[in-house]
C-alpha cells in the first residue's frame, strides 16, 4: 500500500456491507481514518471493530440533518476534522410509471438525493476549514440514461449528477472537489446473487473493489484537477449493443 491516504479522515455512508464496506477497508489500507455509517448497526460495528482504531461506526440516517451533523460531530471529535465524503447510501425499489406510490417515490428520493444534499451541505464548513477536500456522490448509470420500470430510483440519480455539477461549481473555489460516480450492476447484496454475465462490453458485472478503487482514486491527491465530473463505470454497458441486446444496465448499481 502506498498512502495515498495518509492523513486524511473520510466518511462512508452505506458502508455496513456491499461496495461502501470494501471501500472504508480500501481507504484503511492507504492510510485514512474512517467514520463508518449506516442504518446497519449490527454490520457496521463488526466492520469498524475488524479495522480497530482506524475507524469508528455511527448509526445514521442519511435522509435526517440531525443525524448528519452527528456524524460529522463525531468524525472531527474522534479524528479532527473531515477531508473525505463518500455520498454511497442508498435504496432501490422498482416500478413502472402508473404504479409507482407517491410514497415509494419519496422514499427513494429521500434516501438517495436528499442525503446526498444533506451530506455535502453538512461536510462544507469542515472541509474549507482543513483547506479542502473531495465528495464522492454514487448516482448510476440509470443518471445517464432513461430506464423503464425505475421512475424514482432514475429521477433520484439523475438529480444526483444535477447537484454534483451545483455544488462542484460553488465550492470549487475553497478547493472542495465534487464528482459523481455511474456505477452499472455490481455484485452486491442488492443485486441478490443475481448472474455474474453482464450485459457488457466486459461480459461481468461490477465487483465492489472496481468502485472502491474509483473512490480511492477521487478522494486521492491524483484526482486533485478533477472536479464536476460524471465518471461512467459500468464495464461498457452503455457503449452500445452487447450481442444484439439493448442495455439494462444500471438497475442494482452503487449502494450497499
Amino acid at each position: 500500500m502506498t498512502g495515498k491516504l495518509d492523513g486524511r479522515v473520510a466518511i462512508v455512508t452505506g458502508a455496513a456491507r456491499g461496495i461502501g464496506e470494501r471501500t472504508v477497508r480500501r481507504f484503511a489500507e492507504e492510510g485514512a481514518r474512517i467514520v463508518i455509517t449506516d442504518v446497519l448497526e449490527e454490520e457496521g460495528r463488526a466492520v469498524a471493530a475488524d479495522l480497530g482504531d482506524v475507524a469508528m461506526f455511527h448509526r445514521h440516517d442519511v435522509t435526517q440533518e440531525g443525524d448528519w451533523q452527528a456524524v460529522v460531530a463525531a468524525a472531527t471529535g474522534q479524528f479532527g476534522g473531515v477531508d473525505v465524503l463518500i455520498n454511497n447510501a442508498g435504496i432501490f425499489r422498482k416500478a413502472a410509471l402508473e404504479v409507482q406510490t407517491v410514497e415509494e417515490f419519496d422514499q427513494v428520493v429521500a434516501v438517495n438525493l436528499r442525503g446526498v444534499f444533506l451530506g455535502m451541505k453538512t461536510v462544507a464548513a469542515p472541509m474549507r476549514a482543513r483547506g479542502g477536500g473531495s465528495i464522492v456522490n454514487t448516482s448510476s448509470t440509470s443518471g445517464l440514461t432513461g430506464l423503464a420500470t425505475q421512475v424514482a430510483y432514475g429521477a433520484s440519480k439523475w438529480g444526483v449528477r444535477g447537484i454534483t455539477k451545483v455544488a462542484a461549481m460553488e465550492l470549487g473555489e475553497d478547493n472542495i472537489r465534487v464528482n459523481s460516480i455511474h456505477p452499472g450492476t455490481v455484485d452486491t447484496p442488492m443485486t441478490m446473487g443475481g448472474s455474474n454475465r453482464g450485459n457488457n462490453p466486459l461480459q461481468r458485472i461490477g465487483l465492489p473493489m472496481d468502485i472502491a478503487n474509483l473512490h480511492l482514486f477521487l478522494a486521492s491527491d491524483e484526482s486533485s484537477w478533477i472536479t464536476g465530473a460524471e465518471i461512467n463505470i459500468d464495464g461498457g454497458s452503455l457503449a452500445g449493443r452487447v450481442l444484439g441486446e439493448p442495455t439494462n444496465a444500471g438497475h442494482n448499481a452503487g449502494n450497499s
